[in-house]
């Protein structure tokens, strides 16, 4: 679980980054999944964006994310979100 001083830091960091996945018309499929989780893994930050088209919102998206890969929504905001999922072995971001 983050702290809000966490999230706030995590915030800060994702603000920078540009949008590496989508979840489109399909919704949330298991190649997707994989994609998220490999990217957690090299980055343990994510931001990604819902297209117009897709059946979920955003939170929706997040959240079902969020479950299974195992890691934490750090916020939602309009139709784009931010994942975050500590590395342990090689962990990137420190607090």
């Amino acid at each position: 679980m983050l702290t809000s001083k966490q999230r706030s830091v995590l915030k800060g960091i994702a603000a920078k980054e540009d949008t590496i996945l989508q979840v489109g018309k399909n919704g949330i499929i298991d190649t997707l999944v994989v994609q998220v989780s490999d990217a957690l893994k090299a980055r343990e930050l994510i931001k990604m964006k819902v297209l117009d088209g897709a059946m979920l919102t955003a939170e929706e998206a997040a959240n079902e994310l969020a479950e299974k890969t195992k890691s934490e929504v750090v916020h939602v905001i309009g139709n784009k979100f931010v994942l975050f999922k500590r590395n342990p072995q090689k962990p990137k971001i420190t607090f």
